[in-house]
């Protein structure tokens, strides 16, 4: 087994919420008066730590706009957004598949680690928190942003693996850019956040279309 640990982007790789959170940050936009800007402003900075998501959306924002802007968006994303979120068709069978043979699953993301929680114990996975599936996780708040590789070096640390034995899995090309600078593998989703071109320029190991394309991936190739 070459891949020991399968690491997950959260949105936009095993969560269809790119455009829950794209709708989230627009309205709070809109409330603190900030600047209009394209859906596609806000979509390519999906992955990053909030603080750095927002100030790359808005370089004038100042702090009492972040702040404000860091509150709003997360009542919208929880409770005022009317964009439905779920997972990705055939995640259950992936996680089950993955367990079976062994491997450790884990999480790294942009969102915090009030979100993620949220997240961990709202989404069912065979009717019990998806959260029990993974044995670590890291969110932005609790290190440095991606892509910066502090994360999975930390994620790597704490499982005892090296970056040899773990996969990076993710929508965007910050995921797949710390894995790289590091040297573990990845593979690109291309279902989420950026385009297909754009991962590629990150040299994955492979770019999938869905979670099923994965999942067949992983067995042929991990």
């Amino acid at each position: 087994m070459k891949y020991e640990v399968i690491i997950f982007d959260w949105d936009g790789t095993l969560v269809d919420s790119t455009g829950r959170i794209v709708d989230s940050m627009q309205r709070a936009g809109v409330e603190v008066g900030l600047p209009s800007v394209p859906d596609s402003a806000v979509q390519n900075i999906i992955g990053l730590g909030l603080p750095e998501a927002l100030k790359t959306v808005w370089p004038m924002i100042d702090s009492s706009q972040l702040q404000q802007m860091t509150q709003v968006y997360a009542r919208n994303f929880v409770y005022d957004s009317k964009v439905a979120m779920d997972f990705f068709p055939g995640v259950a069978e992936l996680f089950s598949d993955l367990k079976a043979a062994g491997r450790k699953l884990a999480v790294a993301t942009g969102k915090s680690r009030k979100g993620l929680d949220r997240m961990f114990a709202d989404l069912l996975i065979d009717d019990r928190p998806v959260g029990q599936q993974f044995v670590a996780s890291r969110c932005a708040d609790e290190t440095r942003s991606k892509p910066h590789p502090l994360m999975l070096e930390e994620l790597l640390g704490e499982l005892q693996v090296s970056a040899e034995a773990a996969l990076m899995v993710g929508d965007t090309s910050y995921d797949l850019a710390m894995a790289r600078e590091i040297g573990m593998h990845s593979v690109g989703m291309s279902h989420g956040a950026h385009d297909d071109d754009v991962l590629l320029d990150c040299k994955p190991q492979a770019l999938c279309h869905s979670i099923e394309e994965l999942n067949l991936w992983i067995k042929t190739n991990g």
